[in-house]
């Protein structure tokens, strides 16, 4: 069952128009590196951080609203969109490092973060590597939950990927792709829900660099057999932390059954499904996205952070079930969960 919606507190909200020059890409040089980012409003922060293959601009017609009452910054994540793509480290754990740095350099200490698909590991891979600086987490269509992947996504993984990927442009292929996107849509599949980003995707890997880059970052998250890494082995460590979990009810990319097994594992936490939509639920109905993230910051209050707090959720976890999943309140996990939690990372 869905949570219902709660209500938000009245209270006098200043809204601030935005000009068109904030929305535009700003950079910054961090370990020598480009970082692209838009930065636009004034306010409590927010972060939103993108998903594989994709760029700050897939939150571009968002930001207006949500600049409104917020600081909002979008990164494009290294190896993404104008960001710099060196051979370098795309994990999890170094996207995470990435955002703090960033962040760093623009004075912000604290923040509420909003991670899709790819982002939403990072943002949880943030808020477990700096809870102090995590305010909140609103996590998107997040990897990170279950093994379960599109199989596009983990044939891609496999050696040769450059080779196909490199095909995609060739003369025509361009074409091929767009039609078979569009078939997908006309049938009403659920991976057609998500046509024009699919095409989106494809157009954001035009030379080797780019192609090199989004390989890395898939690897270290996928393989052959699905997501390779985990998060639910510390979200017990998100009590106290106001989350809230948003899906489509069509995802074919990270099925929308892992939305309920993430609320199940992360206490207190908050799912909002969106009907019909598939991997870009804030593309869906982005009326709906915006109204949900600005009644959640504005009815809950930052996480309080404390180290005393942090070393007994640690103490209480190291004691409890090694699947990472909290024994207190929550089912007790199967073998099957057993054997796939110590397959998988735990950075």
């Amino acid at each position: 069952m869905v949570d219902a919606p709660r209500r938000q507190p009245a209270h006098t909200v200043r809204l601030r128009p935005v000009g068109e020059r904030e929305l535009e890409l700003q950079y910054r040089v961090v370990h020598g590196y480009r970082r692209a980012f838009r930065m636009a409003g004034e306010g409590p922060v927010l972060v939103l951080i993108h998903g594989i293959g994709d760029s700050s601009a897939t939150w571009a017609e968002l930001i207006p609203d949500l600049a409104r009452t917020h600081t909002v910054i979008a990164p494009d994540l290294l190896g993404h969109g104008a960001s710099g793509k060196p051979r370098a480290d795309y994990s999890v754990a170094a996207y995470a490092n990435g955002v703090r740095d960033l962040l760093t350099t623009l004075g912000i200490e604290s923040a509420t973060l909003v991670g899709h698909s790819l982002g939403g590991g990072v943002a949880m891979q943030f808020a477990y590597q700096f809870p102090e600086r995590t305010e909140r987490l609103v996590l998107v269509s997040a990897g990170g939950v279950g093994r379960e992947v599109n199989p596009v996504l983990r044939l891609v993984s496999l050696p040769g990927a450059h080779l196909m990927l490199s095909a995609l442009r060739l003369p025509g292929m361009r074409l091929q792709v767009g039609l078979a996107v569009r078939l997908l849509k006309f049938l009403d599949t659920d991976l057609g829900q998500d046509a024009p980003e699919l095409l989106t995707l494809v157009d954001a890997l035009p030379d080797e660099t780019s192609r090199n880059a989004f390989i890395r970052t898939l690897r270290a998250v996928v393989d052959w057999r699905g997501q390779v890494v985990t998060m639910l082995d510390r979200c017990y460590l998100t009590e106290g932390m106001p989350t809230m979990l948003l899906w489509g009810d069509r995802d074919s990319v990270v099925p929308v059954r892992h939305a309920y097994g993430a609320r199940e594992a992360m206490p207190g936490s908050r799912l909002e499904i969106f009907e019909g939509a598939g991997h870009f639920p804030f593309h869906s109905d982005p009326g709906r996205f915006v109204s949900l993230v600005e009644e959640f910051t504005g009815s809950t209050a930052p996480a309080d952070w404390s180290r005393e707090h942090w070393r007994d959720l640690l103490r209480e976890g190291c004691s409890g079930d090694p699947a990472g999943l909290p024994g207190s309140g929550l089912r007790r996990p199967t073998e099957r969960d057993l054997r796939q939690a110590s397959e998988r990372s735990a950075t």
